[in-house]
């Protein structure tokens, strides 16, 4: 597969699927990936070809400035990402390196945004699903969820609802993160980096 810039893109908003886990620090992939489908102006439907819900659109400027683009919420679970993802990468014919994730980053502080190509998975599960099942060279948005506080385990703390002064910025900052998206797919990982790297 070549990088064709007329190439569509593929948004997946890493999560675990379910109500349970909706509200979730693990899930603000999911949480992007919604906010996205409102401003494309659609409903996310189960993919044909992979075990996801997906949403094909627009981002960007109205008319064909406009970049053609597939969002997507896998519903594997975390650790088992790439599968789905793998899927729909090869069933839309994207270049791996027109394969967004947006998922959660524990090392950077609440609040955050960091764009990057390629890299590792920082022991995030679902990178390191989707690296296993297709290399790394694709992008990332790293939503900062900061550490847990004390002595409290990563897992319990990722599979935790964000705490009611993180909600107080919480749309603010899923607002910012689907602005990053549509930065990056439109005017490219440079411009984005300068606009929301913090």
């Amino acid at each position: 597969m070549t990088d064709d810039a007329n190439a569509p893109w593929l948004i997946v908003g890493l999560g675990n699927p379910g109500p349970e886990y909706a509200g979730n620090r693990h899930n603000i992939g999911f949480m992007v990936a919604d906010l996205l489908a409102e401003r494309i102006g659609g409903k996310f439907k189960r993919a044909q070809k992979a075990q996801a819900q997906v949403l094909e659109g627009r981002l960007g400027p109205v008319g064909p400035a406009g970049r053609r683009v597939v969002l997507a919420k896998p519903m594997s679970y975390m650790n088992l990402s790439g599968g789905p993802v793998t899927a729909l990468r090869d069933f839309y014919k994207v270049p791996t390196a027109h394969v967004v994730a947006v998922h959660d980053e524990l090392d950077i502080d609440y609040a955050t945004l960091r764009l990057k190509l390629g890299g590792g998975d920082n022991g995030h599960n679902g990178l390191k699903s989707m690296t296993k099942s297709m290399g790394a060279e694709y992008h990332r948005v790293r939503c900062g969820i900061g550490r847990p506080p004390g002595r409290m385990q990563v897992a319990d703390f990722v599979l935790k609802d964000f705490s009611s002064t993180e909600r107080k910025e919480l749309d603010w900052f899923v607002d910012r993160a689907a602005d990053a998206v549509e930065c990056l797919v439109t005017e490219g990982l440079e411009r984005a980096q300068s606009a929301y790297n913090s």
